[in-house]
């Protein structure tokens, strides 16, 4: 048995920030692998279900992102299993929008729910680090991950979840580098970038369309990577271009 946990915060008002992502991610490999209904255990909400033919238990902690470790912990107490069992998904400044990384072990880079779990279980767990991106500043951290996802930002999260879920079971099977690249080449092949910023494209001039990334079929050439500005150093970053 495995467990995977999503951190986050409960309640409808940190529902959709970007603290939140790891419990955005837990409900869409619920929804996508037919898992039991939520019910309360250990501290938190937990769902059972098969990844690959294995057993997993989806997590997601009650306790308030800064104590998420004692709820992993009583899971991984319950079941006496090992740490290396337990992977954690969860939101990561240092990485751009929709970028991901999986390792093994390491510090919490700053992140108060890693930070618990390591106290509680130790840290060789596996990580998948979800890329929220840095607002610029140390003092604006605070407001950026307990703010929402904007509007414009759904569209390539809804995207990213999916291809998480879709390839949760290679995470099971600890095939890292496999579910990143399965990830990756999927929000390659569905989204595609119409601009350099945030502001939606005006209907009738398509062709100084200004919205963050939109979902587009791979067959349809026309749109145009933007060459400068914010959204072209995130899809530089998350494609791999120099």
């Amino acid at each position: 048995m495995q467990i995977l946990a999503g951190l986050g915060n409960p309640g409808a008002k940190y529902a959709n920030n970007r603290h939140n992502v790891g419990f955005m991610a837990a409900d869409a490999i619920a929804r996508r692998h037919s898992f039991s209904p939520w019910s309360k255990k250990f501290q938190a909400e937990v769902a059972e279900g098969r990844l690959g033919g294995d057993k997993v238990l989806l997590v997601k902690p009650q306790t308030f992102m800064n104590l998420s470790g004692q709820a992993v912990g009583e899971a991984l107490r319950f079941y006496k299993l090992d740490p290396s069992a337990v992977t954690v998904l969860y939101d990561e400044l240092d990485l751009v929008p929709g970028k991901i990384r999986v390792k093994v072990g390491g510090g919490s880079g700053g992140h108060n729910g890693i930070r618990s779990l390591d106290q509680h279980i130790g840290q060789n767990y596996r990580r998948v680090r979800i890329g929220v991106g840095h607002p610029g500043a140390k003092e604006m951290v605070h407001n950026h991950v307990l703010g929402d996802f904007s509007k414009a930002d759904r569209e390539w999260l809804e995207v990213l979840l999916d291809s998480i879920a879709g390839a949760a079971d290679m995470l099971v099977k600890g095939d890292d580098s496999g579910f990143m690249n399965r990830v990756t080449l999927t929000l390659r092949d569905k989204l595609q970038p119409t601009g350099e910023d945030d502001t939606p494209p005006p209907k009738q001039k398509p062709a100084k369309a200004q919205s963050h990334i939109r979902q587009a079929r791979p067959q349809q050439p026309t749109a145009k990577l933007p060459e400068t500005g914010p959204m072209a150093a995130m899809l530089k970053k998350l494609l791999g271009k120099d």
